[in-house]
């Protein structure tokens, strides 16, 4: 199983559990929250298929990777990606970036530029700014939610993924995928650890990603369903591809949030399409 060191806490390593499948142009795919790599499963097989190198890793605290109890923010975020990066010494790499992946890609750019990156993708992404603020009218996650979320959490963890994972792939109040399927990928989110997840919706949810957005100078593609009823399109695909010029819009009709797994054909068309360009 392979793994880096991305630091240290209590004398002990703190390490990335990451994944490298086929060759060719790498594509470096970032789990949303409270999933991990194995989440990309359904992108997996298409890149390799397609002559892609396609990469995934654990975020800190998720699947394989050390369940730290700091680490979660995310300048620290981007400084992982950036160290995984630099191990296995890609340049010329797509960064895909899921849900709170997003947030990740945005910040890797914004710390640490383009230099090793050729294109980015954000997809149902947090970017670029999700918390509801006097300056910031139009995001689409206040106090209160995120305040609910955390008690949800604390409460009763299991039941949260739970419900949560019902709502990642509904649309219009309709599953989008089989109930075998959510509950593989509940089991997924339920691998996290307690602290991880407790943290995700504070971070995603006031990390401001405006200014990272505005370093962003490698070609990009914003990939949304209609219906995602977690993080919806007007809040955030719209808003990320306005303040990213020249970017490219793929809106899936009938998509819910986990648009990768519901309509896993059309999002794979849609990023091979863009990868080709």
């Amino acid at each position: 199983m392979p793994k880096i060191t991305v630091g240290s806490e209590n004398g002990s390593p703190v390490e990335l559990h990451y994944d490298v499948q086929g060759s060719g142009a790498p594509v470096l795919l970032i789990h949303g929250w409270p999933l991990n790599g194995r989440s990309w499963e359904k992108q997996i097989a298409a890149l390799v298929e397609a002559g892609h190198q396609a990469i995934t890793y654990d975020r800190r605290g998720f699947g394989y990777s050390t369940p730290s109890w700091n680490g979660h923010d995310y300048d620290s975020i981007a400084a992982d990606l950036d160290a995984l990066l630099t191990h296995l010494d890609l340049t010329g790499a797509t960064l895909v970036g899921f849900s709170a992946g997003g947030g990740a890609v945005a910040r890797y750019i914004g710390n640490h530029g383009t230099a090793r990156v050729a294109r980015a993708v954000l997809a149902s992404s947090v970017t670029p700014f999700l918390h509801v603020t006097e300056g910031n009218p139009e995001g689409g996650l206040d106090d209160a939610t995120i305040a609910h979320f955390e008690a949800g959490i604390r409460a009763d963890r299991a039941a949260f993924v739970d419900n949560f994972l019902s709502l990642l792939y509904s649309a219009a109040g309709q599953p989008t995928v089989s109930e075998a399927q959510r509950l593989f990928d509940r089991d997924l989110a339920n691998h996290a650890s307690p602290r991880a997840t407790l943290e995700g919706p504070s971070q995603f949810g006031r990390t401001d990603f405006r200014d990272d957005l505005s370093r962003f100078d490698v070609p990009t593609l914003v990939i949304h369903g209609d219906a995602d009823a977690v993080v919806p399109f007007h809040v955030s695909g719209r808003r990320s591809a306005a303040a990213i010029p020249g970017s490219e819009v793929v809106l899936i009709e009938g998509g819910p949030h986990g648009v990768n797994v519901s309509h896993a054909g059309e999002f794979n068309q849609a990023l091979l399409a863009f990868l080709a360009r």
